[in-house]
């Protein structure tokens, strides 16, 4: 029986595009047909994540729930969500509803435990930095997450929200992939931590194995929803 994909979008609606797209491009399909029914609710009022772990802003989790059960109501069979920062949340929107939320964190551990590494680069927001919600992932799986320092941590904030967020992925670019270079030289392999990651830096840009868990996300989506 084939499941519908639900996506809790909208942090934000570009990565959201991106996730869709990637599940699109996964799927073993050869007409219209074949592929599974997504319903993408892209909800961008959902309060800053990092904001609020910062202890600067508003909470999101009431939003978070709210665009979860209405994704449930809907008709979506489980959810994914294109936004690393917001699985801070995970553990409580799971609670709230009765379909499974797929953890892109979780999934993302399991599959760098897969490949052996024992020392991971995080690229990632403040938020999901500072949460640990990644080092505690890893941690479980015996892999030791290496951040950025302070100072490349405020690079890697620019890029994101000055740049990719702001539509501006040549800046993005340009100041993850510094940061990118510096973590690379200590560790065996780059988790892209945030979708605005992914949309900025690719492979070829690193002489180490760059693990994108938005393509780790697509690929359970899809193998969930094919039954596959």
């Amino acid at each position: 029986m084939e499941k519908v994909i639900g996506i809790l979008g909208g942090m934000g609606p570009l990565a959201t595009v991106d996730l869709f797209r990637r599940i699109v491009l996964k799927t073993p399909a050869k007409k219209d047909q074949d592929h599974p029914r997504i319903i993408i609710y892209n909800n961008p009022k959902i309060p800053d994540r990092t904001a609020y772990i910062l202890g600067k802003g508003k909470n999101p989790l009431p939003e978070l729930i709210n665009s979860a059960k209405k994704l449930e109501e809907w008709g979506a069979d489980f959810i994914i969500m294109p936004c690393n920062t917001a699985h801070y949340f995970a553990e409580e929107i799971q609670k709230a509803i009765k379909i499974p939320l797929i953890n892109m964190i979780e999934e993302t551990a399991s599959y760098v435990a897969s490949l052996g590494m024992k020392r991971v680069g995080i690229l990632a927001t403040m938020g999901t930095i500072v949460s640990g919600i990644y080092q505690k992932a890893l941690e479980k799986r015996g892999i030791k997450g290496v951040v950025p320092s302070v100072e490349d941590q405020e690079k890697v904030m620019k890029g994101i929200y000055e740049g990719v967020k702001a539509g501006d992925i040549e800046l993005g670019r340009k100041l993850l992939l510094e940061v990118a270079k510096k973590l690379e030289k200590e560790a065996e392999g780059i988790i892209a931590g945030c979708t605005e990651v992914s949309i900025a830096l690719k492979q070829e840009d690193l002489n180490v194995p760059l693990v994108d868990p938005m393509d780790i996300l697509a690929q359970k989506a899809v193998k969930m929803a094919l039954g596959l």
